[in-house]
């Protein structure tokens, strides 16, 4: 494939791109071809589809959330379930797709980065499963505030590196694994969790989490004979979202809203530049560096976004919004009393700005929220965020 083929596949309008040293970019040149060879081949479909069903569980439901849409008295709400999924988050979508690649691709050693954890849980099953040498690489201080999770990756075989750079967190994570890769590139797979990254990682990563529209669109369509009139999810790096975005993109009845914490407004305060390798919306402080981000949901915490929604928002095609961490806890509540659901804090994200966007809809109107995990990583540290606010009050 020629570098002109692969940039042009590589941008979405002026975003993306693959900005990386000679040595990098030669893997992933390599990774390229590889993801274009195997994308459309049966037997390697037919592998995916069998671990999807079988290990991950899926299809998983798309829940009708009664309560909570008859609590609110507007839109119907419905929850794609992504928090049944094996370990709890739609990472292991992706997670499973790339593992399947690397293992054709006779890597040795797989790296990945994380943020909330759910990604180096996922990444460190797989390959457990496939008997493939794991390294993650984890902020400090996303350490201490997901330890379950650092404790299951230990537990699964991988080796955890805490990072402690910069802030300590998600950005400081990618900033090694690319450190790594860069060094050892020619036995190792760097499986990158999010939409996020140089060409390929965008277009691959989008690829295997599209599942989550396919099924949802099918499923909302047997229960209600139409599609929604939005279709919710929280965005960090955005890997749930643009699963679930993917195939209502060319549907312009359906609103497609991603929600972002706002302390890390990437979407709505961000600036065109280059972070990690490629162009994407980026928060830059006042030297032109990445600034630093907050969220009290790990997995949010990036002060870039995948490329693809940098242009869906730029085109005018998807919509983006804030909500304040204590929407967040409140919406974390809300959908624990009224459905027996206790979502991820990212996740929350999405049900906090849900709630008052069904207010504002009728109720023959139809929204699906995209559950991207489910809280058990998070309920300690829920609980100290409202023990803390409680001591205040």
């Amino acid at each position: 494939m020629s570098r002109a083929k692969a940039e042009e596949k590589g941008y979405f309008g002026s975003f993306g791109g693959s900005m990386v040293p000679p040595q990098l970019q030669e893997a992933l040149d390599y990774i390229e071809t590889q993801f274009e060879k195997y994308k459309d081949d049966e037997e390697f479909n037919q592998e995916f589809k069998y671990y999807l069903k079988e290990y991950v569980g899926r299809e998983n439901p798309l829940t009708f959330a009664q309560n909570l849409t008859r609590k609110l008295g507007g839109a119907k709400i419905y929850l794609k379930r992504e928090d049944l999924n094996h370990m709890g988050a739609h990472k292991i979508n992706n997670v499973l797709g790339q593992i399947l690649l690397a293992k054709r691709m006779g890597a040795k050693r797989v790296i990945a980065e994380t943020g909330a954890g759910q990604h180096g849980v996922a990444t460190a099953m797989v390959c457990a499963m496939f008997d493939i040498e794991c390294v993650i690489y984890m902020g400090l201080e996303d350490t201490k505030r997901q330890a379950l999770n650092v404790f299951r990756m230990e537990m699964l075989g991988a080796q955890v590196v805490a990072v402690s750079k910069g802030q300590a967190r998600l950005k400081d994570a990618v900033d090694e694994a690319l450190n790594d890769l860069i060094a050892n590139y020619k036995n190792t797979f760097y499986l990158l969790g999010s939409a996020v990254g140089p060409h390929p990682y965008p277009t691959m990563v989008k690829h295997f989490q599209s599942v989550i529209s396919e099924e949802s669109k099918r499923q909302i369509l047997e229960k209600e004979g139409r599609l929604p009139i939005a279709v919710v999810a929280c965005v960090g790096g955005g890997s749930n979202a643009i699963g679930a975005f993917a195939h209502y993109i060319d549907e312009p009845t359906v609103r497609l809203i991603g929600v972002e914490p706002d302390q890390a407004a990437t979407m709505t305060k961000g600036v065109p530049a280059v972070i990690h390798g490629f162009k994407t919306l980026t928060l830059l402080d006042e030297e032109g560096n990445p600034q630093p981000t907050f969220s009290i949901a790990a997995g949010l915490d990036y002060p870039g976004v995948g490329p693809e929604h940098s242009y869906l928002k730029e085109s005018g095609r998807a919509e983006y919004y804030t909500v304040s961490n204590e929407e967040v806890l409140d919406a974390f509540k809300t959908l624990s009393r009224t459905e027996g659901i206790i979502p991820a804090l990212e996740s929350t994200h999405a049900v906090a700005y849900t709630l008052k966007l069904a207010k504002q809809l009728g109720k023959e109107d139809i929204i699906i929220v995209n559950i991207s995990g489910r809280g058990d990583k998070d309920v300690q540290h829920v609980y100290n965020l409202l023990k803390e606010k409680n001591e205040q009050n």
